[in-house]
């Protein structure tokens, strides 16, 4: 399971302080508890700055690569933002994202053609936020086809079939699990990610759900999850479904972090 880190996000209050602040030491601080819980990208998100965004994502991307070894997931749908950050950044970053929407698609793919840069693709188009599996399906085939035709291995590309909260429709859950499953029977070896919490916006004991569906996710074949990893309890679920799964060989990745204290 590829687990993105989502605390560094400028519309989280906190975050927007520091960042305002300039408070280096809380920023990285908190880009280092993620990579010890187990993130294999920290992302890094700006976007509250809507006049210069670019400026404060390149100081995300250089203060928090100070003190972390993993890649960052960077997080912007503007093109000059994402340029910049990629320009400072150590290594080959994860942009977030790319879309079906044909203004976001061809300002985007600049930046990736035949760099060899993987992406979060949304399955959003101009007809907007896709309702059922069967319009997830289609922008995902639609998405698949047009990043391959322009250079873009399949491997890197990070569907997500976006997760929308039960809160207001509870087909919402079921068919989220629909699409990812059809998604991963393309067999493309592209990715399947999500933004998970979104799935229980609006309700109580927030965790608990999300918990349950990373593990529902994972049984249809998401194998990717923007995420909070300082849940101890989501993060241990994680490990163990993959042991159930037969994704962790001989529960060689289990066993280390049951010996490391960080199961629960």
């Amino acid at each position: 399971m590829i687990i993105i880190g989502e605390l560094i996000n400028s519309t989280r209050k906190k975050i927007k302080k520091a960042i305002d602040e300039q408070d280096v030491k809380y920023i990285q601080d908190l880009a280092l508890k993620q990579e010890e819980a187990g993130a294999d990208y920290i992302d890094v998100n700006a976007g509250a700055y809507v006049h210069d965004e670019a400026k404060h994502l390149v100081w995300l991307v250089e203060k928090v690569q100070e003190v972390v070894t993993k890649p960052l997931a960077l997080d912007s749908p503007d093109p000059k933002a994402l340029d910049a950050a990629m320009k400072v950044h150590k290594g080959v970053p994860l942009i977030n994202s790319i879309s079906a929407e044909k203004e976001r698609y061809d300002q985007i793919i600049p930046l990736l053609k035949d760099s060899g840069t993987p992406v979060v693709a949304l399955c959003m188009s101009d007809e907007g936020m896709p309702e059922t599996a069967d319009d997830r399906l289609e922008v995902a085939k639609k998405l698949l086809d047009d990043l391959d035709k322009d250079g873009v291995k399949l491997t890197d590309v990070y569907l997500d079939p976006l997760i929308k909260p039960v809160s207001v429709n509870g087909e919402y859950g079921p068919q989220a699990l629909d699409a990812i499953e059809r998604i991963a029977s393309l067999g493309t070896g592209a990715h399947i990610t999500s933004g998970l919490s979104n799935i229980s916006f609006g309700l109580p004991h927030r965790a608990l759900l999300n918990q349950a569906f990373i593990v529902l996710a994972m049984g249809r074949g998401m194998d990717s999850a923007i995420v909070d990893p300082l849940d101890k309890k989501k993060m241990s679920l994680v490990k163990a479904a993959e042991v159930i799964l037969n994704l962790d060989p001989y529960a060689m990745n289990y066993l280390k972090a049951a010996r490391a204290d960080k199961l629960v």
